[in-house]
């Protein structure tokens, strides 16, 4: 190729990339056309979608307007209502999809002070779905006809045409909050493929804010479910989450803190999906629940599918009793939905706090009187830790100048672990421990953690007032600024500001009889120590007002024992007692325990390891 048409070549690609840079589109020109697309996609997506619709429309309107259609009659009835009830429930059933749209608990109030209502309306919906040898059947499509009304039940029977019927048979129990539901086919043989033995299940509710603290009850509100033959599970109660169930399933409930709506099975639920997506504050609602499920179906009517539906509180021995009314008698453990803490806590807020709790309240007492008598008793089943505890401050504390004396005789760093040895030496010497004081305060914890998961938990405290707390089982907002601050919120809770101060003293009181000199490193422990009673003002200042009133007692009584203590504590006689075992160790030495020889033997391995550490820099320095 001629040198010239090579440069030809060159310059007209030069042209052309210079044409391509300079006429390309500017980032707001981009956008704005990316923008254009994007309407344009919307557009055609919505189109389609609306061509979807009316084309289901018109299948519809076909299938309503033929009349060989096996669900002809069943699309032509009305919508109306019928209500069931006793005397703590009242439901309300409608005709179209033949489900119950309302439940309300008598003995309950709302926020408005009215009979409180778990849902309503389009909150709730509930479509069973069965494949048909000629057209599918779709519940929440179709009207029933009620037969066989009485206050206590009905029959929803879904009309074929041929003479065949679907039956929803409701059952309310008395004195109960659970509601028998059955569903039997007849003559529908010719309607279904004999390999049909199973439905389709989608339930689905919007769960409303029955409290008035929005973050609290959202903590305590999700989809629960439990498989067979093992414990109950939830989905997660701060963010959106999918979830498929595999195994065979005894229950799934839509959740609040306080109530529940429980769909129980009565063969077991298959292939199970289950979604909660949390709802915005201020919009009403907590959690936008989803369930879709197969149960067994005997479309020739031989054996009726059996389900359940409970209703009501998540009151410990109410879903206790409610057990003993399940489909064949098995244990549906439904008293896990009041959670009360992991195995141990469980445990003991199941077989001593709840029986101590109603004991209490059967007196006929105030909540607020219930808890105060409540938290006493607990103090003095712990005073023997509590009083173990102290006495091993004290005694470390009256050892004090022997220690102070240690430390003068090894002020440098590099004689840290010699100094180490003679103190515990020392302690050993007169029989006291220096972790004497931590194995009763742990024993404590489990009482206090069980607590902590039982009184959030506990319907009983549900809109009872005490003192300026219009209602125990939410925050006591004495000031209200309206405005959300972060960590803090848009309100102050006196009894969390009062169980915060109680904390702070009672840090106080545990320093000093702690006190251990000039240490920087203790005083920096001391700063951390006061610094968490502060921050419980921002962790518990949405918390229950019940609950920071019993944390305020708790501390108000420790802060009164370790007064006493102190007071009555001879702290002369103590160190004279001390004495006197030294000098009984020492005419009649007794054999370390196995705690003082491993501490013993791993000092001397650390002192040894320093020797040579030391030895090696001296080698290295020559």
């Amino acid at each position: 190729m001629e040198k010239n048409t090579l440069i030809g070549f060159v310059l007209i690609g030069a042209v052309l990339i210079g044409f391509s840079f300079f006429n390309r589109p500017s980032t707001e020109e981009q956008a704005q056309m990316q923008h254009y697309q994007d309407s344009i996609q919307a557009l055609v997506e919505q189109h389609e979608a609306k061509q979807a619709a009316q084309q289901q429309l018109a299948m519809q309107q076909a299938a309503a307007e033929d009349s060989t259609s096996l669900l002809f009659y069943a699309r032509q009835g009305q919508e109306s209502v019928v209500t069931l009830q006793n005397n703590l429930v009242e439901l309300k059933l409608n005709t179209k999809g033949g489900r119950v749209q309302s439940a309300k608990l008598k003995e309950y109030n709302g926020q408005d002070h009215q009979p409180l209502v778990l849902f309503d309306g389009e909150d709730a919906g509930l479509s069973f779905a069965f494949n048909g040898k000629n057209e599918n059947i779709r519940t929440d499509e179709l009207y029933f006809v009620p037969e066989q009304v009485t206050d206590s039940s009905v029959v929803m029977r879904l009309p074929m045409n041929g003479g065949g019927h679907l039956d929803f048979r409701y059952v309310l129990h008395a004195d109960s909050y659970m509601l028998d539901f059955t569903m039997e086919a007849s003559g529908m043989e010719q309607a279904f493929a004999p390999s049909v033995k199973t439905v389709d299940i989608h339930w689905h509710q919007r769960a409303r804010q029955l409290e008035k603290g929005f973050s609290f009850e959202n903590r305590y509100t999700s989809l629960s479910y439990k498989v067979k033959g093992e414990g109950s599970d939830y989905l997660s109660e701060t963010k959106e989450e999918t979830t498929e169930v595999g195994e065979p399933m005894d229950w799934i409930a839509f959740k609040n803190q306080f109530f529940s709506c429980v769909f129980i099975a009565g063969q077991d639920f298959n292939n199970t999906t289950l979604k909660s997506v949390p709802q915005a504050e201020g919009s009403g609602y907590l959690k936008n629940y989803d369930a879709t499920t197969t149960t067994f179906f005997d479309p020739t009517g031989k054996q009726p599918t059996r389900m359940q539906f409970y209703f009501g509180p998540n009151h410990f021995k109410t879903l206790q009793a409610t057990n003993d009314l399940a489909v064949d008698g098995k244990d549906l453990e439904m008293e896990d939905l009041v959670y009360l803490g992991w195995p141990l806590f469980r445990w003991i807020n199941r077989w001593f706090t709840i029986n101590l709790f109603d004991w209490l309240s059967g007196w006929g007492l105030s909540m607020g009187m219930v808890l105060l008598l409540m938290t006493i008793i607990v103090k003095a089943i712990v005073y023997p830790a509590t009083y173990k505890s102290y006495m091993s401050s004290a005694k470390m504390r009256v050892l004090k100048p022997y220690v102070d004396e240690i430390n003068k005789k090894y002020p440098k760093p590099e004689d840290a672990m010699k100094k180490q040895q003679e103190t515990m030496a020392l302690y050993s010497r007169y029989g006291v421990s220096p972790m004497g004081g931590c194995l009763p305060a742990l024993i404590q914890m489990p009482v206090f953690i069980a607590l902590f998961n039982f009184v959030p938990n506990a319907i009983e405290l549900r809109q009872q007032s005490f003192l300026w707390a219009p209602d125990l089982s939410t925050y006591d907002d004495v000031i209200n600024w309206g405005v959300h601050i972060p960590l803090l919120g848009d309100h102050l809770s006196l009894f969390c500001l009062l169980f915060s101060v109680s904390n702070i003293i009672n840090t106080y009181i545990m320093m000093k009889q702690q006190d251990t000199g000039a240490n920087p490193q203790m005083a920096a422990m001391k700063w951390m120590m006061y610094l968490m009673p502060v921050m419980f003002i921002f962790i518990f200042n949405s918390y229950s007002s019940g609950l920071n009133y019993y944390y305020f007692i708790s501390g108000l009584i420790s802060i009164i024992i370790m007064m006493v203590l102190r007071k009555t504590t001879d702290e002369a006689a103590l160190l004279a007692k001390l004495e006197a075992r030294m000098l009984a160790n020492k005419n009649n030495p007794k054999k370390r325990s196995g705690m003082m020889e491993k501490l013993a033997a791993l000092q001397k391995e650390q002192e040894r390891m320093m020797r040579e550490r030391e030895e090696r820099e001296r080698g290295k320095r020559r």
